[in-house]
This record gives C-alpha cells, structure tokens and sequence, in this order.
C-alpha cells in the first residue's frame, strides 16, 4: 500500500458525463436498487418465517439473495450519488474497501451457484438418501466455506491491485473501483499483477463451474433415465432457476476478467459491469420467486394472513 500512497483519491468518471443522461439514470438506478433492496431482503425473511421453506435449497437461496443485495450495495449509493453534481471523488481506503466487499461477495456468489448446484444433484440423483446426505451441518459448512474462500480472495485481489504504483493518473474510467481500470492508471509494469488476477479469477470461476457441470451432468442422466414425464417435468423445473441464475452470472464475469487488460474497452466495460453489479441481483429473486411453487405459496400465504391481520384489527376497532 506504501507505493500507492502518492494517491490520496480517486476521482470515479461515472457512467455519462451528459447532464440530459444523469437524472433518467439516476432515477431508473434508484428503482433497481429499491426493487434488489426489496426482492432480496423479502426472500430472506419469507425463508426465515415459513417453516416449510427450512430445506437445504432454501437455506443457500436465502445466503444467495443476502449475498446479492449486500453487493448491490457496495456499488448502487456510489454509483447513484456519481449521477449528481460534484459527487465523484472517493478516497484511497474508501475505493479499497469497495473493491474488497465487492470483489469478496461476487466470489461467495460464485462458491454459492456451485453449492447449490450440488444441492440440486443430490435432490434430484439421490432422493431417498437427501435428508442424509445434505445434513445442517454440512449446510452450515458448505456456506461458511463459501464466504470464506470468497473473502480470502478479495483479500488477494485488494491487496495485489492497490500495492501497485499509480502515477498515470487518478481518474478511474469507470463508476466504481474495479480491477481493470485501476490497473490501466499504473505507471509500471502489471503483468505479474493481471497474472495474479487471471490465476485467481480463472480458478475461482472454472472450479466452481466444474463442480456445475459435473452436477447437472448427473442430473441430465438421471431425468433421461426417468420414465414418468411428470417427474422429469418437475426435476427440470427444480433446476431452472439455478440455471437462469448460473447462465447470466458465469457469462458477464468471464467476459470481464478472463480476457487480457489490453482487450478491454470501457465503455463496454461499463455496460457489462451495471449488468453484474446492479441488475443480475435484481434479477435473481425474481428469476427464482416467479419460477418457484413453493415461493409463490409461501408468499401468498404471507398475504391471506396479513389481509385476515387487518380485517381482525379493523372489526376490534
């Protein structure tokens, strides 16, 4: 961190500099953050106070939707409050606290899409031995694993771009501090540095997307061997959401990081980040709740024993 200290803070471009742009934008950021903020949190507590819904899958997708939103977080304020006048600077450690909750929760994410993969081959291959099999203590393992392989990489990831010496410049073109356009502001030499990057984000990425394969692997051969088109109708609608989620979160991150520095444009880049960082975690909730029975039922139930709450209330007063 010493050699980074000639840069006390980072000026952060934003996503447009034309005035016409900023208050649509900000306005329609502000309802994808609300709508994340709303549909995470929302699957969290219906997992929580429906019993029905205490089954393994639900416990990951609860640690997937706090994952999602906390993310979110860590990007939407600054970037809605970069869309106002005289809004872009951001500290040396506040641009490095950025990247290490960022860059750690999309990491957890990622352990977690595997994790629930093998949940879903588990349900679907071995039925009768489930309960078994996916016991709470190895719930409970498999997601603390999760978060701490996700934040042992962020820490790799701080610590390896902010030891490199910014010198170029300290506008960042972009709209939060993210790997690849603070490596363009470094006057020396990072090819050891994007090495670093690409081994970590290569290993993280590929395991957690060998573990999916192999799992769905699995699952397609056992609903093949399935004579009822009734059961092979439900495990592919168990495994469809987890696939929705999957297809568009493995896809903006392999596009992003796994291609040389040199290959990034960003604007492209830009375009590609306000998709992973503030739209996938809108999306995930909706993709699973829209997509679920069991979720919908839940939900719903929620709602009759609320509006029965009110009618109770109002006939006492």
């Amino acid at each position: 961190m010493e050699n980074g200290s000639e840069v006390k803070e980072f000026i952060l471009v934003g996503l447009t500099d034309v005035p016409e742009f900023q208050v649509p934008l900000f306005i329609i950021f502000t309802i994808i953050y609300l709508i994340t903020f709303v549909g995470n949190l929302g699957i969290v507590a219906l997992i929580f106070c429906d019993s029905r819904l205490h089954t393994p899958m639900y416990f990951f997708l609860s640690n997937l939707s706090l994952v999602d939103f906390s993310y979110s977080s860590a990007i939407a304020p600054k970037v809605m409050s970069g869309l106002l006048p005289g809004n872009k600077l951001i500290s040396f450690n506040g641009c490095a606290t950025q990247m290490f909750f960022f860059t750690g929760l999309a990491t957890v994410e990622n352990y977690l899409l595997a994790t629930m993969a093998y949940d879903r081959h588990a349900a679907v291959c071995k039925p009768l031995h489930y309960t078994t099999l996916m016991t709470p203590s190895l719930c409970a393992f498999l997601a603390i694993g999760s978060y701490f392989c996700g934040f042992l990489s962020s820490s790799i990831h701080t610590g390896n771009t902010f030891s490199i010496h910014f010198c170029k410049s300290n506008v960042v073109h972009h709209f939060f501090c993210d790997i690849p356009p603070l490596m363009v502001l470094s006057c020396s030499d990072t090819a050891i540095n994007e090495m670093i990057v690409f081994f970590v984000v290569g290993f993280n990425v590929f395991f957690a997307l060998f573990i999916i394969l192999i799992s769905y692997l699995f699952i397609f051969i056992a609903i093949l061997r399935m004579r009822s088109v009734e059961g092979r109708q439900k495990a592919f609608s168990t495994c469809a959401s987890h696939l929705t989620a999957v297809s568009i979160f493995y896809g903006t991150v392999i596009f992003m990081y796994l291609q040389p520095s040199s290959s990034h444009s960003m604007d492209i880049d830009k375009i590609a980040s306000v998709f992973y960082t503030m739209v996938i975690p809108m999306l995930n909730p909706l993709v699973y709740s829209l997509r679920n029975k069991e979720v919908k039922s839940a939900f719903k139930k929620i709602i009759v024993n609320s509006e029965i709450t009110l009618s109770y209330i109002s006939f006492i007063t």
